[in-house]
């Protein structure tokens, strides 16, 4: 049997690029099969604010954070909570494989591909409130200068340009529906070419097939990504210690992130683990001016906003904004309703609110120092204010009263008791007025204003949201947002499926969310953020340089 290439990488995103290129520094011919036009190039890592989880890091130490190996992967193992011995014997040697790499060599591997980063760092998932609970104990959410597009460059320019010189060839439109397996090995795909499409970047495309294709080589390696773009799988894979699953998400993910390669997988004899692992976001707003179906953006909260759930109860600690993702989106969950609220005022939303993503961040996207200095200048982001204006989850009102009224009215139920409320706030604003107290989100919010990133650019002075001269009221609806697969087709180190008897699927690999960035569940349960970048680069090179290594 003929081979196409001695490598065929399915899925073009992160992972993706980063195994083809370094099949192809080796060498190695590689046959890219990808279902989107090549506008796509990258997938989702294109979208993201290009946030990268580095530990003891120049930037780190010269902002005087003390990180260290050892306190990391006693972050990444309290957070994961790994309890399942049968599944995750491999998540568990690559939890402590990634962090080695984030302590060690990520870094520079990124830098010598021409990645830089900024110098602040930022203090993502600060955790469940101990210091063995989930959470990062101290700053490491790195970002690239560039974002998203910028780390998706450093890669799919080397894979063009192994293109041209013949060790690459990229077949667009072509979606993988079956891996072909002779023996016990992994020998190829076959599918159906799409019809040719010319939407833009992430726009849902047709489906429809107008021909077939099946390809040979001596290893496959799927890098396919998630299922965050299908609700009803995300659904059927709900996780039961979350609860219910929401009756009303957003879409994080374009439309094609639809975990079709895991059913493939599975049906040709690979182990898939940990389906119920999955890590969405609780502070999804929608889109104004959407991309793909039910599009929704990530707010990126600074610490002073107040949370009230959709009755208007403040949200016990340790539930505040940027602590603890998923045991937040658990209690909100619990109250019965697919939503909650962010109460805030002009001045907090212009310190604190950024929006994931790069398309939401063009000042970090466009590598521009002059548009990065609107950032400590008075008054919030452009992006901010036009969700502020356009969005339909914003209510802005000059009082307390008339914002519970806008909040009952956009909703269509009256929740909302405008007294419980204010009772509420008013408490929250006294504890503003002392120098000691026991409110644990006021004593949070003076806890970062002493890190010097946080105090320069992502938390405002801390005040009373009644006070005078911080501008309008602002009450932000916040939807569940459909986001990261945490398990998936289970993998060694060298990123080779495993069979479900626990022996290895030869000719058979996986990288990236599709693997659940490295072994069907490298994060368990939580992750600590700026992992999903950093598993794709980490898991898509261990299996290209293993691929190389090996190949005959």
């Amino acid at each position: 049997m003929a081979s196409d290439a001695d490598v065929i990488v399915v899925g073009a995103g992160l992972a993706g690029l980063v195994a083809t290129y370094e099949l192809t520094r080796a060498g190695r011919s590689v046959l890219l099969v990808e279902q989107e036009n090549a506008d796509n190039l990258g997938g989702q890592a294109h979208w993201s604010l290009g946030g990268l989880f580095l530990v003891d890091s120049p930037e780190q130490r010269r902002l005087g954070v003390r990180d260290s190996y050892e306190l990391a992967l006693r972050d990444w193992t309290n957070s994961a909570a790994f309890d399942r011995p049968e599944v995750d014997y491999w998540p568990r040697r690559w939890a402590r494989a990634y962090v080695e790499f984030a302590a060690g060599e990520k870094r520079s591997y990124l830098r010598g591909l021409g990645m830089r980063f900024m110098p602040f760092v930022g203090w993502a998932e600060r955790g469940g409130g101990t210091a063995t609970s989930h959470g990062n104990s101290v700053p490491r959410f790195h970002f690239g200068w560039g974002t998203g597009p910028e780390i998706v460059r450093v890669f799919a320019e080397r894979v063009l340009r192994a293109e041209r010189a013949g060790l690459v060839r990229i077949r667009y439109r072509h979606r993988v529906d079956e891996l072909l397996v002779s023996d016990g090995a992994a020998h190829g795909v076959r599918g159906g070419v799409l019809e040719p499409s010319a939407e833009r970047r992430g726009v849902a495309s047709s489906r429809n097939v107008v021909g077939e294709f099946e390809y040979h080589a001596q290893a496959v390696v799927v890098t396919s990504g998630g299922i965050g773009g299908d609700h009803e799988l995300v659904r059927r894979n709900w996780p039961s210690w979350l609860g219910r699953a929401p009756e009303h998400m957003l879409t994080g993910v374009p439309a094609h992130v639809d975990g079709r390669m895991l059913d493939a997988g599975e049906r040709a004899g690979a182990s898939v683990v940990n389906r119920d692992r999955m890590w969405h976001y609780t502070e999804g707003i929608t889109n104004w001016d959407p991309v793909w179906p039910g599009h929704g953006i990530r707010i990126l909260p600074g610490p002073s906003s107040m949370w009230l759930d959709a009755t208007g109860e403040r949200l016990p600690a340790p539930y505040f904004p940027g602590f603890d993702n998923m045991g937040t989106l658990r209690h909100i969950l619990g109250t019965g309703y697919d939503y909650s609220w962010f109460l805030l005022d002009q001045s907090i939303l212009a310190k604190e609110f950024a929006l994931s993503g790069s398309e939401q961040n063009p000042d970090l996207t466009d590598k521009s120092p002059r548009k990065l200095l609107s950032r400590v200048r008075k008054g919030a982001p452009g992006p901010v204010e036009a969700f502020k204006r356009h969005g339909v989850d914003f209510v802005v009102r000059d009082n307390l009263r008339d914002l519970v009224d806008g909040m009952n009215e956009l909703t269509g139920e009256s929740l909302l008791d405008f007294g419980a409320v204010r009772d509420r706030v008013a408490a929250r604003d006294a504890e503003m007025s002392r120098p000691y107290g026991k409110d644990m989100q006021v004593s949070a919010i003076r806890a970062a204003r002493r890190f010097v990133s946080d105090r320069a650019i992502r938390v405002a002075t801390p005040h009373g949201l009644l006070d005078d001269g911080n501008g309008p009221l602002v009450a932000v609806r916040l939807r569940p947002l459909t986001r990261k697969t945490l398990g998936g087709l289970e993998t060694n180190l060298d990123s080779q499926v495993m069979r479900p008897d626990g022996s290895t699927f030869d000719g058979l690999y996986a990288a990236g969310e599709v693997a659940g960035f490295g072994g069907g569940g490298v994060h368990g349960y939580n992750a600590l953020e700026g992992t999903f970048l950093g598993g794709c680069v980490f898991s898509g090179r261990n299996a290209g340089r293993a691929i190389a290594r090996d190949l005959i």
